[in-house]
């Protein structure tokens, strides 16, 4: 088993351009050596090292009349694979676009002071679901406050954990709706410009976020890295929270959108984004991997190299905890809800409903549909008898 491992490797090396799945091919056994195993990790980088390498079972398809075959490797399906996510992400962009009604959407960024990186990285289920929450609790209340909106909005936040030089950098993304309904299900819509002011956002999110925390401290449910065991300290802890409310938080809108179905393909680029895509990995050495990024504080682009055992635990970083839901859904838009507020809005303000284009298509259908690529024609002779002959699934 050891030795087809190892082959499947060493083959895999000789032939793929620079990619996610290279690096860990070269540098994961070196990674788990310096490190140790993790399991939830191990799952991941075996699921990307196996992706489209024939080892976790292939199709052949076959054209009756030229004779023509040909091998399709199968796919991990893993979240955290590059190569994985095209189609979910275009599955899931139709799926929105059909809960979009015609008003303005926001774009906004909530992040939090890196000094509680740490605490967030070692506490990662219980934090990221807080942030989540105290998101979407400063989003809706505000909303709710006849002062900004004075209704219920709608709106989708995506978790993203990582910066441009895959270091640790929670902070969630979201796209709300510049109008929803009243307590008497009235419809009100705001202007072009956000209707919340960001220095309101930022206090309101700031005592949310630490008093939630503060409670989870209480309560004995944080866990504290060597890093900061001495925030097992009350003294010290109560300084800390204290400094954090002297800290600025800025939440910013990035970018409004007055046609609501771009702000769902604009959404759909964060929701399927892993840590760093294929197309960012610039080189791969023996030693090292080197990746583009952008200097945001320059904006320019910067090419990083790093060493690459350091690389593999920078991308496993941002693997988030078994199960962890990273696509929430809040207001109207919630799942028990959003059927029927939607048809409300709708109705009041003529809105036309977008009619799904690839619900229950199949696979072969999907890639017509999406990319214009027909597997039941054959790419050599164009016979429509070419069809799948045979499926060998297995694992190594």
């Amino acid at each position: 088993m050891e030795k087809m491992r190892l082959l499947v490797r060493l083959i895999l090396v000789n032939v793929m351009n620079s990619s996610v799945q290279e690096a860990f091919i070269r540098f994961y056994d070196s990674y788990c050596e310096a490190y140790g195993i993790n399991t939830d990790y191990d799952k991941v980088a075996h699921a990307i090292m196996r992706c489209k390498t024939g080892a976790l079972g292939y199709n052949v398809s076959i054209c009756n009349d030229c004779g023509y075959t040909e091998v399709h490797n199968n796919s991990c399906r893993n979240r955290n694979c590059p190569n994985c996510q095209a189609i979910p992400k275009e599955l899931w962009i139709d799926a929105r676009k059909a809960e979009v009604v015609d008003i303005p959407y926001f774009h906004v960024v909530f992040t939090v002071p890196s000094e509680l990186n740490p605490l967030i990285y070692s506490n990662q289920k219980v934090m990221y679901s807080l942030l989540h929450h105290c998101v979407s609790q400063t989003l809706m209340e505000l909303s709710a406050d006849k002062k900004y909106l004075g209704a219920k909005p709608g709106m989708i936040q995506v978790l993203h954990t990582w910066g441009q030089k895959l270091d640790f950098h929670p902070h969630i993304h979201g796209i709300i709706m510049g109008g929803g309904l009243t307590r008497t299900q009235e419809f009100k819509k705001c202007s072009s410009k956000f209707f919340i002011p960001v220095r309101v956002l930022s206090k309101k999110f700031r005592g949310k976020f630490l008093s939630q925390l503060r409670i989870l401290y209480e309560e004995k449910k944080l866990s504290f890295s060597s890093k900061i065991q001495h925030l097992h300290n009350s003294y010290d802890w109560n300084e800390f929270i204290n400094s954090m409310f002297q800290k600025e938080w800025i939440p910013f809108i990035k970018e409004t959108f007055h046609g609501a179905r771009n702000a769902i393909e604009y959404l759909g680029r964060y929701t399927h984004r892993i840590a760093i895509s294929n197309n960012r990995i610039k080189n791969i050495t023996d030693t090292t991997v080197t990746f583009a990024a952008k200097d945001y504080r320059n904006n320019e682009k910067v090419e990083i190299t790093l060493d690459g055992v350091e690389f593999i635990r920078r991308f496993l970083m941002h693997v988030l905890p078994k199960g962890f839901v990273k696509i929430r859904n809040y207001g109207i838009l919630s799942n028990s809800t959003k059927k029927k507020q939607l048809k409300i809005i709708r109705k009041k303000i003529a809105s036309q409903e977008y009619k799904s284009k690839l619900t229950g298509l199949k696979t072969d259908e999907l890639l017509l549909a999406l990319y214009g690529i027909n597997i039941n024609v054959c790419p050599c002779c164009q016979s429509s008898d070419y069809h799948l002959a045979q499926k060998f699934h297995r694992r190594i």
